[in-house]
């Protein structure tokens, strides 16, 4: 089995870059640390590739000996002839290995910083809080992992494929030239100006544009994802139409940006091609003049043309590329927004208990998100016994979302402290803490997988004996009976081909073979039928039992059973009580229940 080389987290080279250079990002710089640690392969291809190109150095030469050995047979011999012959003959053919072992190893650097590049990307995603992933539409990371990586991936093969080449090129012409003519060479040397003329009047329109478009892209890519996420709702409405224009509107944002950029790189193309096809009829007259006042021998023409046809075909490459090196860039700079977002997960303990047991409390804690000024939770104390079954109830915008959100970590409070087991939150590790969790949610996300893969996600070494076991507490048994592959049927996307209640089940079971510690219920039955609830209800009891477990409903129906129901009103704490406590004191919840 061919030996993988581990992808490289390049987010701390962003991050020194930025610092570094006081916030500034270098597009440059940082593409040089990408393919820095490659630098023995991009060596070897390198030597390989001025192996493999030398035919292209030699033939000029070769043609002029051959040309001034036919025409002044006086001064040269046959065996002058053969001796070039032999000489091209084996330049040409060491190509065949040498161009195979340059891509070779220059294949093996860019593919490297490719998946690198994208395995960091989701690393990032991963540690960035839930609060970036809400401001940022899923459709624009998904063009940023996929698009400009491709964009930076395509920039590396262009700076290693053309424009490095182009530049030894250039070298190895402007020296065999020197060797020659020093007259040749000073006039090849009036094309360097010319060109960066050109690149200096076209490069501010070019970069402006691109960014442009990238940017447009990046909002098209949300508005595709979301028109594709609301199918069912947009044709149950009929509203394809309005989702169709509002798309379209974005295509058509795009079509006008790309045609300017379009319009702008041809008259780039087309004026530098006019100015350096003027050079090399220049460059030919100029030649023969030299010749005939005998400065030069006949064929010499031939070779200072043929040098003179390198040296354009190198500029030139150079300012083709130019366009796509300016788009590469533009992407490495939409990659270094999520790179260096400082959006992370907010808790930053490293501690790691052997057991957690699931007591909890809360101690004067106090929430607002960024973007209100509205505090959701407000003096917020409760403490939470080993073992205890806790419900939140109230009006919508109480509170008791972010209550939970909070236990699971994703925020942590601005004000007061929670305590696991005695231990302030902040100084869990957060990782280790969450895998004593099992969460089920009213909307429960399925991968596109097996049942089986859903139940036993992040667990590789489960015994078939713990899934037959959370199968039947969760009762999916008569789900698993009824299809024809049994646990290892595929759900479809999101487990589209599932009925909800099929979907809690799995979820249950994929909590119950975790054997958590705690179990969180955010409105876990309140989608369902009558038939799928009490088949969902029956599970969940199952789980709770002998675990500490927060949940919040709306059906109070479905919490008579809790030890303790906390009821949330603007943020603090209404009532504590029982079922019946709460009833009998006719305060909040006896309200509630009446509604």
């Amino acid at each position: 089995m061919a030996k993988t080389e581990p992808s490289l987290d390049y987010a701390k080279w962003f991050q020194a870059e930025q610092e570094e250079r006081d916030g500034k990002l270098n597009p440059v710089r940082l593409l040089s640390h990408l393919l820095g640690e490659h630098r023995k392969k991009l060596a070897l291809s390198l030597g390989f590739y001025v192996l493999k190109t030398s035919p292209v150095w030699v033939l000029p030469v070769v043609t002029a000996n051959i040309i001034n050995i036919v025409t002044y047979p006086g001064r040269h011999t046959m065996a002058d002839f053969w001796a070039n012959f032999a000489a091209i003959f084996l330049v040409i053919l060491q190509n065949i290995p040498t161009h195979t072992l340059h891509i070779k190893y220059l294949s093996q650097a860019v593919r490297q910083v490719e998946a690198g590049l994208r395995s960091s990307l989701v690393r990032k995603l991963q540690q960035l809080s839930l609060g970036y992933h809400g401001d940022m539409n899923a459709g624009r990371l998904q063009s940023k992992v996929l698009r400009d990586v491709e964009a930076i991936d395509f920039l590396s093969r262009q700076l290693l494929m053309t424009l490095i080449p182009a530049g030894i090129n250039l070298l190895v012409v402007v020296v065999l030239t020197l060797y020659h003519s020093w007259m040749v060479a000073l006039f090849f040397a009036l094309m360097a100006p010319m060109a960066i003329l050109l690149v200096r009047i076209f490069r501010g329109k070019m970069s402006k544009n691109n960014r442009e478009v990238r940017r447009n892209i990046e909002e098209m890519s949300g508005k595709v994802s979301e028109t594709v996420e609301m199918i069912p709702v947009t044709r149950a409405h009929g509203l394809e139409e309005v989702e169709i224009r509002k798309v379209d509107a974005a295509l058509e944002n795009i079509r006008q940006r790309g045609h300017l950029l379009d319009v702008i790189e041809a008259y780039f193309g087309s004026s530098s091609w006019v100015v350096f096809q003027l050079f090399q009829v220049t460059c030919l007259f100029f030649t023969a003049f030299l010749a005939h006042q005998g400065y030069m021998e006949v064929g010499d023409i031939v070779m200072y043309q043929g040098f003179f046809s390198m040296i354009i075909g190198s500029v030139t490459s150079i300012l083709n590329v130019y366009p796509n090196l300016v788009k590469g860039m533009e992407s490495l700079h939409s990659v270094s927004e999520v790179m260096l977002s400082n959006q992370t997960e907010e808790y930053k303990g490293r501690l790691k208990p052997e057991e957690l047991r699931g007591s909890y409390s809360f101690q004067g804690v106090g929430f607002r998100y960024t973007e209100s000024d509205r505090h959701v939770l407000e003096d917020f104390t409760l403490m939470v016994r080993e073992g205890e079954t806790i419900a939140f109830v109230g009006e919508s915008g109480s509170g008791k979302s972010t209550i939970l959100s909070l236990i699971i970590g994703f925020y942590k409070p601005q004000a007061g402290t929670i305590f696991v087991d005695g231990i302030p939150m902040e100084e869990l590790s957060m990782r280790r803490y969450r895998k004593s969790l099992a969460i089920v949610l009213q909307n429960n996300i399925l991968f596109s997988g097996t049942i089986r893969e859903n139940i036993t996600y992040g667990l590789p070494n489960i015994t078939e004996e713990q899934v037959q076991q959370a199968v039947e507490m969760a009762n999916l048994q008569d789900v698993i009976d009824s299809l024809p592959q049994g646990l290892d049927t595929r759900v479809g996307e999101h487990g589209g081909k599932l009925s909800g209640g099929q979907r809690q089940r799995i979820a249950i079971a994929r909590a119950l073979v975790r054997d958590p510690k705690i179990i969180i219920l955010d409105e876990a039955t309140s989608a369902l039928d009558n038939v799928s609830e009490r088949h969902v209800q029956n599970a969940i009891h199952q789980l709770m039992q002998g675990r500490t477990t927060f949940i919040v409903a709306h059906r109070l129906s479905t919490i008579q059973n809790a030890d303790r129901i906390v009821v949330m009103k603007k943020g603090r704490i209404a009532e504590i009580g029982t079922y019946d406590e709460l009833l009998a004191k006719q305060g909040e919840f006896y309200k509630l229940k009446n509604m």
